[in-house]
């Protein structure tokens, strides 16, 4: 059998700072393209990336994280990727580990896969997680795995791997444009049957990496709960085409 397509997605606002590092832990030979998509930033993010051969998109308005994926997405499937890496390039998480997530989508163990920052409180804490964040997560992945009966880790990780197949059959253009898209990512893939496990990976706080800050965070947990609800409803009858397969959802 061919070796599948493996490409890594970035999306991209300000990481002048840390995408050379980020790039450079991916292993040599791991991945067979880097795409960066650069969300308007105003500093030298797009000059780096392209000195060191990542194919870099620009877009010309700022369209938020979750249309920033949109765009990844988009131009990974176009360039025939098998699987599709997702990994910030603001230096939060370890690329080190993409071939080890990439390796249970290869051996057909699981469709989609996530980086799990919290193994324990202890270490989570030890990387620089600050406390409300890390009760608000493991609330937030409580309640998750409660009512979409799954048993993630986390719910709430950027690092995340996905096949072409649920690439093409999640809706993710119906998503929000904002943070709540990696959740809404999620329960879409509950809803369709896809196997969803998660890995450990080591995170790192800093000042460079992007964060949320508290209140746009209490609104994404809102907004995450929401989600979950309105998958519920969904499979009350109450249609939603963030639930529809992607050809029912744009002839809509």
């Amino acid at each position: 059998m061919a070796e599948p397509k493996v490409i890594v997605v970035m999306p991209a606002y300000n990481a002048e700072e840390t995408v050379e590092r980020t790039v450079s832990d991916i292993p040599e030979g791991a991945v067979d393209e880097i795409i960066l998509v650069d969300d308007c930033s105003s500093d030298r993010t797009v000059e780096i990336a392209r000195s060191l051969g990542v194919t870099v998109i620009e877009h010309t308005e700022n369209q938020g994280y979750g249309g920033n994926q949109k765009t990844c997405y988009d131009e990974a499937l176009k360039r025939g990727a098998d699987i599709v890496v997702m990994v910030h390039p603001d230096y939060q998480y370890d690329s080190r580990v993409v071939p080890h997530i990439v390796g249970f989508l290869r051996l057909g163990i699981c469709d989609v896969v996530l980086g799990n920052r919290i193994r324990t409180r202890r270490e989570a804490m030890g990387c620089g997680m600050p406390v409300w964040k890390y009760l608000s997560n493991r609330f937030l992945t409580l309640c998750e795995n409660l009512l979409l009966a799954q048993n993630l880790g986390e719910w709430h990780t950027g690092y995340r791997a996905y096949t072409r197949e649920v690439l093409e059959t999640i809706p993710f253009h119906e998503n929000s444009d904002n943070f709540v898209f990696d959740t809404q990512f999620l329960v879409q893939a509950v809803a369709f049957g896809f196997r969803i496990g998660d890995v450990p990976v080591p995170v790192r706080y800093m000042d460079e990496a992007s964060s949320i800050a508290f209140w746009p965070s209490a609104r994404y947990g809102l907004s995450t709960l929401w989600t979950v609800i309105r998958y519920h409803l969904h499979r009350l009858g109450f249609g939603s085409k963030l639930f529809a397969k992607k050809d029912a959802a744009e002839d809509e």
